[in-house]
């Protein structure tokens, strides 16, 4: 149904722009309803307290690949939907750091571009730093995500609010989270358990109606 402010046109066989972005908005708002499943309705009351997402690197935000330039540098790939999903954390008020055992400098500029200011790097103690960050952000456990794919990831995923890991991530982890992707690691996962926080925040349909206005 066409919003009263914004009513269909009746002279042509052509939505105006302002019914055709109504219709793209109820046309998502019934994508997402009939898409989401009882794992994810499950974790909205939990996602809504979250003011902080931790992401592991490694087979999360990236596809778990390791390549070397001829010269010794280690090379990532990084899934633009991810880093856009981290983009709208950022504008219903969610923190986000990332703590991983490796350390890259490719991972550097990605953390530069995305405006993420908490990165760990070189930290297989992954509980020691989310332990010293949230006391220097004032936060509690349950208030904090964390997004892990492996057996050095299970410590820490056992302390947070809300659990969540990748489709393609080890048993051992898939057995203990509360919500598991539908897309692996590197491939949209990230993007989905941001999506999970903005929608249990009731910030869903603002923002993507946000989008579909901008000219």
């Amino acid at each position: 149904m066409a919003d009263e402010n914004c009513p269909l046109p009746t002279d042509g066989p052509y939505a105006g722009d302002c019914a055709f972005t109504q219709a793209l908005r109820d046309k998502a708002a019934a994508r997402s309803a009939a898409t989401r499943g009882y794992a994810w309705k499950n974790c909205l009351a939990k996602a809504a307290g979250i003011k902080l997402l931790l992401l592991d690197v490694d087979g999360v935000l990236t596809d778990g690949s390791i390549t070397y330039s001829d010269e010794g540098i280690e090379l990532k790939t990084f899934h633009v939907r991810d880093g856009f999903g981290l983009t709208l954390l950022r504008k219903v008020g969610v923190e986000v750091g990332i703590i991983t055992a490796r350390t890259s400098r490719a991972l550097e500029r990605r953390c530069q571009d995305l405006k993420i200011e908490h990165l760990f790097q070189g930290r297989r103690n992954k509980v020691e730093a989310f332990v010293g960050l949230i006391a220097e952000l004032d936060l509690q456990a349950d208030q904090v995500a964390y997004m892990g794919d492996d057996w050095l990831d299970l410590a820490l995923l056992g302390r947070v609010g809300l659990a969540v890991t990748v489709a393609d991530a080890v048993t051992e982890v898939k057995e203990v989270v509360d919500f598991t992707s539908r897309f692996n690691g590197g491939q949209g996962a990230v993007r989905e358990v941001c999506e999970l926080i903005v929608e249990a925040k009731g910030k869903y349909r603002e923002l993507l109606g946000d989008y579909m206005e901008r000219s």
